[in-house]
């Protein structure tokens, strides 16, 4: 959307032969003659992008299990972070994310359906030349933040995300990550949903997880990618309810929210 504006310079060209021609009615003035009527206004077009149009509608966050989750924006777009668990993939996407390579974050056969201009972000896009780097899209925008600091994930090769929605909420994924130096500033981007990993294998355990969450100050804090089973459970309820932090939230597998 474009703002046009116009600007008339030609009105004190217009201005001054309505002076001589009425000074020149009333004999008045010198013997030259009139000045020809002004030419055509010059326009000066100044084009402008507007920012996103605001909506007050809710994004619907579907859990699917692990790190899983798919995300319906009011514009009708999918998006689909760390496709692996879960069936539910028969919306197509508009715009992929992925946290890190592991296979369990990666899946990304997993999405057969596609809109033509669907987009793959991964850590190697997210992290290009070593900077975390922002995405802004009509429906989200997209911040990768710091993710890592564990034996098994190298923070040069693992992010989480931070995604904004057009109603103004967010959502941050924190990916497999244990504590990192980010965190303690997250406070200021006051993140309305976060999901924090706890495994306590892989990744940070519950406790640590729970401190996590104090730093960055989310106005609600859910657990997910608590289940290290090769039985193919991909949420453990009882660890859930161990995350004990302020504003917890559990989401089991299968169950949407709205983010608002």
């Amino acid at each position: 959307m474009s703002v046009l504006r116009i600007i008339d310079r030609s009105f004190p060209l217009v201005f001054l032969a309505l002076i001589l021609l009425i000074l020149s009615g009333c004999g008045i003035g010198t013997t030259e003659e009139t000045p020809e009527p002004a030419e055509q206004s010059e326009i000066e077009v100044i084009y402008t992008e507007s920012e996103n149009p605001k909506t007050e509608a809710a994004p619907v966050l579907l859990y699917m299990g692990q790190a899983s989750i798919r995300i319906v924006t009011p514009e009708d777009k999918v998006i689909y972070i760390d496709p692996y668990a879960g069936g539910a993939y028969d919306l197509p996407a508009d715009l992929i994310l992925v946290t890190h390579d592991h296979f369990d974050h990666s899946a990304l056969d997993r999405v057969k359906e596609r809109s033509e201009d669907c987009v793959v972000i991964t850590q190697v896009e997210a992290l290009e030349n070593g900077e975390h780097q922002t995405f802004v899209f009509p429906f989200v925008t997209v911040e990768a933040v710091e993710a890592g600091y564990n034996r098994w994930h190298d923070v040069r090769e693992c992010v989480g995300y931070v995604l904004t929605f057009t109603n103004g909420k967010s959502v941050y994924v924190s990916g497999d990550t244990s504590t990192t130096n980010q965190m303690s500033e997250m406070s200021s981007m006051e993140i309305d949903y976060a999901f924090y990993c706890c495994d306590g294998v892989y990744n940070m355990g519950i406790k640590e997880a729970v401190r996590c969450a104090e730093m960055v100050g989310a106005k609600h804090n859910i657990p997910y990618h608590n289940s290290t089973s090769n039985r193919g459970e991909m949420f453990d309820l009882e660890l859930a309810e161990q995350f004990d932090a302020e504003n917890r939230l559990i989401v089991l597998p299968g169950e949407e929210i709205e983010i608002q």
